[in-house]
């Protein structure tokens, strides 16, 4: 309480703090969780408890977000409680729009990537995505429901990924539109580097030719050391090292394929 009394100690005079203050902290679950939302917003302990904040967490619920999605969502998004409830349902409406059902395991990302963004844009997002990855209309809906943070990304940065794993791996479309997340990886710390060892263990035949690259980025560091780097030390002796040389930005010799 103190804590939160710190942020703003003139407005804790409103009476509508404590009601709020204690709503809130089933709805996030803990005191960490609110003073983080209420950092980003202070007006979750200011709005009124009945006409604003306690409608827009129904129209959460009505859309399917479960507690912990709820908690989750708000603390990013703190707005969401603190506007209009008819914003809050013309956001998840829009997600509903890009084929992510309500009640789904995205649902609750997909809302935080369209905010305050509008529909035309959203709109115009989704063709550049088609055209960046060469996907149809079914396959954009794929990958924007298994990933819906693609549509904050920069046009660059999808642009680099399609031109590696399209032009220069020769992946198809519709494998990319399957594994979305793959484009949220690093790729120059991640992406490009594994695919050498990948590519290098093949061209050796110490990996089986059709063991795909989601296989290998997918993994932390950790595993994929264990699984791609250590059981070739005698085989490939500068394998670890050449992969610490690429994921500096280095294409060392013996990666270096024609």
């Amino acid at each position: 309480m103190a804590r939160l009394l710190s942020l703003a100690p003139d407005r804790f005079r409103c009476r509508s703090i404590v009601p709020n203050i204690h709503y809130c902290l089933c709805i996030f679950g803990s005191y960490e969780n609110l003073l983080s939302a209420v950092k980003r917003n202070f007006y979750i302990l200011t709005s009124n408890l009945e006409t604003v904040i306690k409608p827009n967490v129904a129209v959460l619920r009505e859309f399917g977000l479960g507690p912990c999605d709820i908690a989750r969502l708000c603390v990013a998004q703190s707005w969401l409680l603190t506007t209009r409830a008819e914003r809050v349902r013309a956001t998840a409406v829009c997600v509903e729009g890009l084929g992510i059902p309500r009640g789904s395991g995205m649902f609750r990302h997909a809302m935080g990537a369209v905010a305050f963004v509008s529909e035309e844009k959203i709109a115009a997002k989704v063709e550049h995505l088609k055209k960046t990855f060469r996907w149809e209309d079914a396959e954009v809906g794929i990958a924007i429901s298994k990933a819906p943070n693609m549509l904050n990304k920069t046009k660059e940065f999808l642009q680099r990924r399609s031109e590696f794993l399209i032009s220069d791996l020769g992946l198809e479309p519709a494998y990319i539109a399957h594994r979305p997340v793959m484009l949220s990886y690093s790729l120059e710390g991640r992406l490009r580097p594994r695919s050498y060892v990948v590519k290098f263990l093949k061209a050796n035949g110490l990996l089986d030719p059709d063991r795909d690259l989601y296989s290998a980025v997918a993994l932390n560091e950790k595993v994929f050391m264990k699984k791609f780097i250590c059981p070739y030390k005698e085989a490939a002796l500068h394998l670890a090292q050449d992969y610490a040389a690429a994921c500096r930005g280095e294409v060392p010799a013996r990666f270096r394929f024609t």
